[in-house]
């Protein structure tokens, strides 16, 4: 009988797939799925929700102790104010020392766990017997996300967009605390040519290939 979980490690910056990825692979391999960026962005909501200060360390490392793991809605979550709030509170090494140990404990699940985010190869869990890397140009994920925000009936201006897009990557790459980059032994899928299920078969056969040994 299986008594440790098979863990699937997917990083990666904005918009390039991991998301969609992590979830067509858990529902496939009926594995629990966790999106990291949801825990730093439910942070970043309480402190707004509460009034709080967004560069109290202290405070927001209560508020990421205390963080249920279990709803995170992901609709809700997903606004872009939260979303540049969470961009901020994510450099804060305690906040980040605390939802580590969660989502570490979240990975134990058994059978197995897929969780996407920019440090799950690389310091969440360095043990992972699948990591990988999704990428795509930054022109690429603009367009992406243009595409998304207009689908939804929402204002989208390109430009901007992809201005947001390296912003992000350029704090998230060079952040102190645990950088965005690929692990060593990180399996490199870029998707800036390929669609969604490309990418699936892409990363199952490498799944599946590790899952037989």
């Amino acid at each position: 009988m299986q008594n440790k979980a098979f863990i699937i490690a997917i990083d990666g910056p904005a918009a390039s797939g991991k998301g969609t990825l992590a979830r067509n692979l858990a529902s496939h391999y009926n594995f629990h799925h966790l999106d990291t960026g949801l825990t730093y962005r439910a942070v970043a909501k309480a402190l707004i929700d509460q009034g709080l200060a967004l560069d109290d360390e202290a405070i927001a490392a209560r508020v990421a102790q205390e963080l249920d793991l279990k709803g995170l809605d992901r609709t809700v979550l997903s606004a872009h104010e939260i979303g540049e709030a969470a961009s901020k509170v994510a450099v804060m090494p305690e906040v980040r020392r605390a939802l580590v140990e969660a989502q570490r404990k979240f990975a134990e699940n058994l059978p197995g766990t897929v969780l996407d985010g920019r440090d799950i190869g690389t310091v969440v869990c360095p043990d992972a017997p699948v990591k990988l890397y999704i990428t795509a140009s930054a022109e690429v994920r603009a367009e992406r996300r243009f595409n998304e925000m207009r689908a939804k009936n929402t204002d989208a201006d390109y430009n901007e967009i992809l201005d947001d897009l390296k912003r992000r990557d350029e704090r998230d790459m060079n952040r102190s605390a645990s950088p965005l980059k690929p692990a060593s032994d990180a399996h490199l899928i870029d998707t800036s040519k390929m669609d969604i299920e490309a990418a699936f078969l892409e990363a199952k056969k490498l799944i599946d290939a590790a899952l037989r040994s």
